[in-house]
């Protein structure tokens, strides 16, 4: 019985092992770029975007979806 254990234990170490090559194989893959050139260009995309953002512009009393409901009193 200890042999069945040891062999499920062999495969289930190489079953590991092939998921993190291909794993590896995938990252290896993904095309990379320097830190400097991503963070000039989040900062260009940022900057293109500033006027769309509603935490730097705010948002128009009419469309805000989270204001206080208005109530309506008649006498």
């Amino acid at each position: 019985m200890d042999g069945h254990v040891h062999c499920f234990n062999y495969f289930a170490s190489v079953n590991a092992l092939q998921r993190l090559v291909e794993q590896l194989k995938l990252e290896a893959g993904v095309e990379r770029i320097k830190v400097s050139q991503a963070a000039a260009e989040l900062q260009q995309y940022c900057m293109q975007n500033a006027c769309k953002d509603a935490l730097l512009v705010g948002v128009p009393a009419g469309s805000n979806p989270f204001r206080e409901p208005r109530s309506c009193a008649l006498f």
